[in-house]
């Protein structure tokens, strides 16, 4: 499996304080050794948005969304759940 960020993923994490900052990119540290290993870490709560696309939670209110295919995670965006929702609006 591959992983890659999306430049609106790193510009969106840049834009938040650093203790989510740090919450963002455990999430996505969590998300990809589930990927590995396929155990599942509590509270993340991945959720299918359709299609390849599945959001998983970084905190109460902060959301990282990714598309996933076979071979590749893609890291899209992280942000509020409007952020997300603004955002899948407009794929």
């Amino acid at each position: 499996m591959h992983y890659f960020t999306t430049s609106a993923f790193d510009q969106s994490v840049s834009k938040l304080s650093e203790p989510r900052k740090k919450q963002v990119k455990k999430a996505v540290r969590l998300a990809v050794a589930f990927f590995e290993t396929g155990d599942l870490p509590h509270g993340l709560g991945f959720k299918p948005l359709g299609h390849e696309f599945w959001e998983i939670r970084a905190s109460l209110s902060e959301r990282i969304v990714f598309r996933k295919s076979k071979e590749t995670v893609e890291f899209l965006l992280a942000g509020s759940h409007d952020e997300i929702r603004r955002f899948l609006r407009n794929l």
